[in-house]
């Protein structure tokens, strides 16, 4: 039996002021394309909210020239971000879409303090690889360098050690020795001493 009080509240649950707060940063009834999926979504709708409150935190704490370039990185990501569609999984890729422009808002807004790089050795060692840890971000993720190329993957769950990817890229470390697919090329690596 639902009591007028029951009533009263479910009806507030689904009026435009509640919804403002569980919707995304953008108005639904003018979504196109993949922005209906992150409207039908409660986790890439606070995706949406938690990127839109960095990116405005990122823009108050800069300068005019630091602006400009943000506003332009932010134009980019929104295009790279609605050619989700196209993918297999659209899900899958605005989740990391998401998470990937997140940390790199918050590693370059400076307010997360950027952990000491760990060096590994890989295979002949010719070619640098470093990854720095950013397990106090949210979500965590390791930026990897390797060969001076670098790319930001994001954590997955893993049964032991720590794994962390992204598109091209799969970090897997457990006990002082890491798996390592980066962009086609395999290798296994170790902590340097």
């Amino acid at each position: 039996m639902i009591t007028a009080k029951g009533l009263i509240l479910a009806l507030s649950a689904t009026s435009p002021l509640a919804m403002a707060d569980e919707g995304p940063s953008f108005d639904c009834a003018k979504a196109q394309g993949v922005e209906k999926q992150v409207c039908q979504s409660a986790e890439l709708s606070a995706m949406d909210r938690r990127l839109a409150e960095v990116y405005k935190k990122s823009l108050a704490a800069t300068d005019a020239a630091t602006q400009k370039r943000l506003r332009a990185e932010q134009r980019g990501w929104l295009k790279a971000r609605d050619e989700c569609w196209k993918a297999s999984d659209q899900n899958q890729c605005l989740t990391l879409s998401y998470q990937m422009r997140l940390v790199e808002l918050q590693i370059e807004s400076g307010a997360v303090v950027a952990p000491k790089p760990v060096e590994f050795v890989c295979g002949d060692n010719r070619k640098p690889f470093t990854a720095v840890f950013y397990n106090d971000l949210e979500p965590n993720a390791a930026v990897l360098t390797f060969a001076g190329d670098q790319s930001i993957a994001i954590i997955q769950r893993a049964a032991s050690g720590a794994h962390y990817s992204n598109d091209g890229v799969d970090f897997w470390e457990h006990q002082g020795e890491a798996k390592v697919a980066w962009y086609g090329t395999q290798m296994t690596c170790k902590v340097a001493s």
